[in-house]
């Protein structure tokens, strides 16, 4: 089930022990006791909310415990800051990339400890020597990057394989990794698993935080459930269930996370029409159909252009060939504001950045898109705001939230509720979701899959992307497949297995490069 597990119990390196943690009104850790050994791979899950994050930053140094105590290599100690405890060999990669988008790859990775010509008080940067280096880790991690490129040019995706390469640069002996493949699959997540393997193999105390529970038990020697801030149960993967898992994890059964799909009838108006889209030198030549009550997934593997394709789709990116047909009205040159007129809602993938307004309340947020429908004579009704948040909550299951509460406050899944009812609102034909349920809970997933169903019933149109092939069957009525740019195929019914969709991922069926020569061409 699992991979090779330890031979023999040994010491944990590091622990913390009966440790409670509470912020104003809440109790985020409850005499909670949890420990690593060195040479293992120990997953931690739990709902949103329920205290890993808190946990390993309490680890991390980052927080300091209000109870209790950290050991480190048997003996206790007070991290004085997050950079104390890294000295040490603590290395974290939290779900929110902290990079510096101005700066290159290679400046990202080795940032406070490049390579230096001549003595490191002159402060001379070996800037050829650091490139070399930067390659090499990338080429492990089976990503193909420029380390001169600006981190902020990169895609989320590419963003955090930098991150992860980032923490493979130092001397590491506790590795904790925060939902590291929310945004990454197929190939690039076999190879972290085996950078992962081998640092384990070294001797390094590895904490794996995922809500991919496929990933646990292909990954993980021990897991640890948390929940509302206590743990409840140490296990070895080896004897413990996916199903024994979830029941840990939200207390409850879930013997169906993925809503029925209902029969879409064959004369179901067509909502989008794309025809020989093309985006860059990142799409090319890509048409699709969404009709109504009907969920399209996009599946492909880290760059095939998906994200591209739906920017292109709304406006966001230039298409410079295709066209785009929405509610019967077709155009060459697509533009946001033009797409929303239309009808068309995009749900981006990094909400925190790119989605909600983070300093903004609920209901500020909720109504961000329709401004026009909560003001009277230019200036804003809060009673309406505040009615319209009221609505949404309730109708979207938004857990604990309240139209005043601050939306940062949210969890994640939360986060994402919040988001869709926003652009539910101004949407009347297709919702684009880009990786709907990253770095969301189990319970969570399964309200946000209800509330997809939902729209469609209503008549929606859904374009769906995400890199957990599970998410991708389990939702989609049928699945599109990109390949280095382009729709290489078409999966559905008894075909829409991870074999076949996997398949299509990884195999080309490129006859010429034409497109790509046409692009480089033209003038900018």
């Amino acid at each position: 089930m699992n991979n090779a597990g330890l031979v023999t119990p040994a010491a944990d390196l590091i622990e913390v022990h009966q440790v409670t943690k509470v912020f104003p009104g809440v109790k985020s850790l409850d005499r909670v006791s949890f420990g690593v050994r060195g040479g293992e791979i120990h997953a931690l899950v739990g709902e949103n909310g329920a205290g890993k994050s808190t946990l390993t930053k309490v680890m991390a140094g980052v927080y300091l415990p209000d109870e209790g105590e950290i050991r480190f290599d048997g003996q206790p100690v007070q991290w004085k800051s997050a950079s104390d405890a890294k000295r040490r060999g603590i290395h974290v990669i939290h779900q929110e990339l902290v990079l510096f988008p101005q700066s290159s790859v290679a400046e990202n990775i080795f940032a406070g400890a490049e390579p230096s010509r001549g003595p490191r008080l002159l402060g001379l940067v070996d800037h050829r020597r650091m490139h070399e280096r930067a390659r090499v880790l990338l080429t492990e991690l089976g990503v193909q990057l420029d380390p001169r490129e600006r981190v902020g040019n990169l895609s989320v995706a590419d963003q955090q394989m930098v991150e992860i390469a980032k923490a493979m640069a130092s001397e590491t002996r506790v590795l904790v990794l925060d939902e590291p493949t929310a945004v990454i699959a197929g190939k690039e997540v076999q190879l972290l698993f085996t950078r992962l393997r081998a640092l384990r193999d070294r001797g390094v105390a590895i904490v794996y935080i995922s809500h991919r529970l496929e990933e646990i038990f292909e990954l993980c020697d021990r897991v640890t459930v948390m929940k509302d801030g206590c743990k409840v149960a140490t296990q070895a993967v080896a004897e413990t269930t996916r199903d024994g898992l979830v029941r840990m994890m939200v207390g409850r059964e879930m013997k169906e996370i993925y809503p029925g799909k209902p029969a879409i009838a064959a004369d179901a108006p067509v909502l989008l029409d794309v025809r020989d889209l093309c985006v860059g030198n990142r799409v090319f030549d890509a048409s699709l159909t969404v009709r109504a009550g009907e969920i399209v997934g996009i599946a492909g593997m880290v760059g095939s252009g998906r994200t591209e394709l739906a920017s292109g789709i709304f406006g966001a990116l230039r298409a410079h060939r295709g066209t785009v047909e929405i509610g019967g009205i077709r155009r060459s040159r697509m533009t946001p504001a033009a797409a929303i007129r239309l009808g068309l809602g995009f749900v981006t993938e990094d909400r925190k950045s790119q989605g909600l307004l983070m300093l903004l309340n609920v209901a500020q947020n909720v109504t961000a898109t329709t401004l026009g429908r909560v003001s009277r004579f230019g200036l804003l009704d809060r009673r309406a705001e505040r009615e319209a948040a009221v609505v949404a909550i309730e109708d979207y299951g938004i857990a604990g939230a309240r139209p005043a509460a601050s939306v940062a406050t949210l969890s994640g899944g939360n986060q994402q509720k919040v988001l869709i009812s926003r652009w539910v609102r101004v949407c009347k034909r297709v919702l684009i979701l880009d990786e709907p349920t990253r770095g969301v809970d189990v319970g969570a997933k399964a309200e946000i899959y209800r509330v997809m169903r939902q729209l469609t019933q209503e008549g929606l149109g859904i374009l769906m992307i995400s890199s957990e092939l599970q998410e991708v069957i389990g939702m989609s009525d049928r699945v599109l497949v990109m390949h280095e740019g382009r729709i290489n195929g078409e999966v559905e019914g008894e075909r829409m297995t991870e074999h076949d969709i996997m398949a299509l991922a990884t195999a080309s069926t490129r006859r010429t490069t034409e497109d790509e020569r046409e692009y480089a061409a033209e003038p900018n």
